[in-house]
């Protein structure tokens, strides 16, 4: 044995001795650590991206909610609206005959005239949101638009036909919210 390869004890060189690493290895080394790095910074950044994204989804969510409460709010109000003059007539003719009473026929017909106005204007508003009323009267009866109550036995029209209006039956913008409750003809037997 030469003093430069002594051995120490337990067959390990001594560190001193110790070889220095290899540049490939250690190259290898610094290649891994930068891609542990760089995939860190990009789950950062995927996370925070994650963070915003849920942040986002939720305020679109509560903004959708708010502005669909609002619509609500504005449709009701644009519904009512046309209504608020058929009331304030109701509430003069109301007081009026809270009046003192002198039952005249002039009287009378200033009722029935005023009554025949807040009508027309309950049936104006009406419109004007959509309502239409389900033609019956002397119309073929149609289970999809009219409700039978009772068939008539007559000749005067021809069978099937509605020969009576009990309640008007109505539509809001096409759709069938009610039936009208109809007397139907029936050929006598």
């Amino acid at each position: 044995m030469n003093g430069s390869d002594a051995e120490i004890p337990n067959g390990k060189i001594a560190p001193e001795r110790e070889l220095p690493p290899e540049p490939a290895a250690e190259a290898a080394l610094e290649a891994l650590t930068e891609e542990l790095r760089r995939l860190q910074a990009e789950r950062d950044a995927l996370q925070d991206k994650l963070l915003r994204t849920a942040a986002e989804a939720d305020n679109a969510r509560k903004r959708a909610l708010r502005e669909m409460q609002e619509a609500r709010l504005r449709a009701a109000t644009d519904a009512i609206h046309p209504f608020l003059p058929v009331l304030d007539g109701f509430e003069r003719a109301l007081a009026h005959a809270a009046g003192p009473t002198r039952a005249s026929g002039d009287d009378v017909k200033a009722l029935r005239t005023g009554l025949e106005l807040l009508h027309r204007q309950l049936t104006d508003a009406a419109r004007k949101t959509g309502l239409e009323p389900v033609a019956a009267l002397d119309q073929p009866f149609d289970p999809h638009l009219h409700e039978a109550i009772e068939m008539v036995e007559t000749d005067a029209v021809p069978d099937g036909t509605v020969v009576e209006e009990l309640q008007r039956g109505y539509r809001l913008q096409g759709r069938l919210i009610r039936p009208a409750m109809v007397k139907v003809a029936r050929a006598k037997v």
